[in-house]
């Protein structure tokens, strides 16, 4: 995320970056130490989709101050 962004893994950091998914369960993470996105919950398709053919889970990624 830090390399799409532009920006080094410290600015990273200081500018409170955080990764926010719908609904209560936060199923993503940004790693600390390297700025990847990663799984942060188990996701199961067949409770969260159960009959739907595709399965989308949408996640904002929040960043303080401007880019």
């Amino acid at each position: 995320v830090a390399k799409d962004l532009g920006l080094q893994l410290l600015e990273l950091r200081d500018r409170g970056a955080r990764i926010v998914s719908e609904g209560r369960t936060q199923y993503f993470a940004l790693h600390g130490k390297t700025g990847h996105l990663v799984t942060a919950e188990r996701i199961d398709r067949e409770q969260l989709c159960r009959l739907v053919e595709k399965c989308v889970l949408r996640c904002e990624l929040i960043v303080e101050g401007e880019m």
